[in-house]
């Protein structure tokens, strides 16, 4: 099942608080970034995020969902109607968050 576009665009609105979100389509689901940075995305219509401790300090009752077969699991987010959650998860993710690759050279 795709991700619709609306739900994008409730969780976009949900970050609103933020500088520099942004998201990729990708198959029919969405990466977000967080300064530049792979923060989650939304896969059929869940929105899951990087499994880091400061994800699971910060939502220690969330499950564990493969957001495509043969991916790694990431945290299942719930409370997506909390503005003030999302902006401070997000924050304290990123530290955690993998460095960008390198863009490849043509």
């Amino acid at each position: 099942m795709a991700s619709s576009k609306e739900y994008l665009a409730y969780i976009l609105e949900q970050l609103s608080g933020l500088e520099d979100i942004r998201y990729r389509a990708m198959m029919r689901e969405y990466i977000l970034y967080y300064r530049e940075k792979v923060a989650g995305g939304i896969y059929d219509d869940r929105f899951l995020i990087k499994n880091v401790t400061a994800a699971r300090e910060s939502m220690p009752d969330a499950s564990l969902e493969k957001p495509y077969e043969g991916a790694r699991e990431m945290l299942l987010v719930e409370n997506v109607e909390d503005k003030e959650f999302l902006t401070n998860l997000f924050k304290a993710i990123y530290d955690e968050l993998p460095a960008p690759k390198p863009k490849k050279k043509k």
